[in-house]
């Protein structure tokens, strides 16, 4: 019993020293921008290995701009499309959590009359296969699995997204998501709002081997992060639940369609 006491002490401690290194982290953010996240670091890693395997080419463009170089319409559009009372909660948008699980459930219901619906087609086919066999003439039509896995909606905020990104893992699980939690609330204690945005809008994925706002404008528009219309940063704003998908469809109805709803929310965003 005293070994595993010691044992769960030491793990406390370990815990605690933890915690302590990531608000030192976050303090020197205050005055010094962060070089990279760990995000950042595992997308270099992981189009290195690509590079090496001979699956692709070496990309990557990131930049940092002050918070006043970035133009007030990407400003607002990233909080219109991602976080709109990014200035008025505390880190974590309790209401939207809340919506978002709604809507998971929802989306989880009609997923599994689907798969009901789909269990149901293929006995009816096993049954057409096993007349088949009886009558050699009969040629059953074949019936292909269609099932889909459920698209998730998320309720995090800007905060989250950026304590997700800057200092944990890709891994999932309760523990990693308690973490997040804690650096959440430990950067709306250490940090402006106004320093929160800007240190997300220098290190966010706009694209395969894209960070920043910065890069992205230069790699979309050719221009600057300043230099931004409404229309542009609407564009941006709605590519960043998926960068990826969206770098390579810039033609997307869809992109068009949601750039035209944020781009009309934009004046209703009040800035930090």
């Amino acid at each position: 019993m005293k070994s595993f006491g010691r044992w769960l002490l030491w793990v406390a401690l370990a815990g605690v020293a933890l915690q302590l290194f990531f608000v030192a982290r976050i303090a020197l953010m205050l005055v010094v921008a962060p070089e990279s996240t760990a995000f950042m670091r595992s997308e270099i890693w992981r189009i290195a290995e690509q590079r090496v395997e001979g699956r692709g080419t070496w990309q990557w463009s990131s930049e940092w701009v002050p918070y006043e170089k970035i133009s007030p319409n990407l400003k607002r559009a990233v909080m219109a499309s991602e976080d709109a009372g990014f200035t008025s909660h505390g880190g974590v948008d309790w209401d939207a959590i809340q919506a978002a699980w709604a809507k998971n459930e929802k989306r989880q219901a009609i997923a599994e009359r689907a798969a009901a619906r789909q269990a149901e087609r293929e006995a009816k086919l096993a049954a057409k296969r096993a007349d088949a066999k009886k009558s050699p003439n009969t040629s059953p039509s074949s019936v292909q699995a269609t099932e889909k896995p459920v698209k998730v909606i998320g309720g995090s905020t800007i905060t989250q997204q950026l304590a997700k990104n800057l200092l944990l893992s890709g891994e999932r699980n309760l523990l990693r998501k308690g973490q997040e939690l804690v650096l959440t609330l430990m950067l709306e204690a250490l940090l402006s709002k106004e320093r929160i945005l800007e240190i997300y809008l220098n290190s966010v994925e706009w694209g395969n081997g894209i960070f920043g706002a910065e890069a992205a404008a230069q790699r979309y528009f050719k221009k600057s992060a300043s230099q931004l219309s409404a229309r542009e940063a609407a564009r941006l704003a709605v590519m960043l639940p998926s960068p990826k998908f969206f770098e390579t469809r810039q033609g997307s109805a869809y992109l068009t369609r949601r750039t035209n709803i944020i781009n009309a929310r934009m004046n209703d965003v009040r800035l930090p």
